[in-house]
């Protein structure tokens, strides 16, 4: 079972329960927004019985009043291409050794890409990377509720040349892709079982690939939901991606019509074509 949003013929953010392929409504719960509203216990009472069959294009796990943020520097290998790109190291350091984790802003609904949709690299950047986490869905009441992938995406020379350029590297045009749909939490394995693949085609010709696990993050899930929250206020819930474990070596950069391919254990296959943003 999944939670899936769907662009139908009446709504471009419908709540759905996926059974084995199948969609269906829940009743009172029209939008994801809605359901980030109840506490996990009601969540999980309210979504034990599918309702009517409903069809749908399955798009971004995300509604319109809902905010994506993301995590940085929370792996050892992200501290470690983080330095070797920039020219502040020690500010990467610093970080990954501090109490207080890196936290920003990075998409809204209108930003964010679904699975088989297109993701964005931007035309003044000359290298661009993919970044595979996972992100967790966490309610008004500070409960993780749910599990999907996200694709951070990130014009890398952008923030190496400046760690201050971060929100220019991170959110533009088609920055974000997520989904392909919500494992509830109480179906998702522990974060040690759930490895994260990634890997880079071009053509036929496979360009790149890397492993790693949820549970080699270097902080607590809890004590990222912790900070996210402090002096905020996020009466829908929010998504946070969790940070990268995986990053391609300096000599790797995505180009238009590659695919990203990401794999987590117990979660899906998110899939994303790369196009570059055009100057406007």
């Amino acid at each position: 079972m999944k939670f899936s949003v769907l662009r139908t013929a009446s709504a471009q953010y419908q709540f759905a329960l996926t059974i084995d392929g199948v969609h269906h409504n829940v009743e009172g719960l029209p939008t994801l927004t809605e359901a980030m509203h109840l506490t996990l216990a009601e969540l999980k009472a309210r979504t034990a019985q599918p309702g009517a069959q409903i069809s749908g294009e399955l798009t971004a796990p995300i509604a319109s009043e809902i905010e994506l943020w993301g995590a940085g520097v929370t792996y050892l290998r992200s501290r470690d291409a983080r330095k070797e790109e920039s020219g502040v190291p020690d500010v990467y350091q610093r970080v990954y050794e501090a109490d207080r984790p890196e936290l920003f802003f990075k998409s809204t609904a209108v930003r964010a890409r679904g699975t088989n949709a297109p993701i964005g690299i931007r035309y003044d950047s000359d290298a661009s990377v993919p970044e595979p986490e996972v992100a967790i869905y966490i309610n008004k009441h500070r409960e993780i509720i749910g599990y999907a992938i996200c694709n951070d995406v990130t014009a890398r020379s952008i923030e190496g040349e400046n760690p201050l350029y971060l929100s220019q590297a991170k959110i533009y045009i088609g920055s974000t892709a997520i989904g392909p749909d919500i494992t509830p939490a109480w179906l998702a394995p522990a974060a040690n079982e759930m490895s994260i693949k990634a890997k880079i085609l071009r053509g036929s010709a496979l360009v790149w690939e890397a492993e790693t696990s949820l549970g080699a993050l270097n902080r607590t899930l809890e004590d990222l939901v912790n900070y996210v929250f402090r002096c905020q206020d996020f009466p829908h819930g929010l998504i946070l991606s969790t940070g990268t474990g995986i990053v391609p070596p300096m000599n790797i950069a995505l180009a238009a019509g590659d695919i990203v391919e990401i794999n987590v254990a117990g979660v899906g296959t998110l899939s994303n074509t790369v196009e570059v943003i055009p100057e406007r």
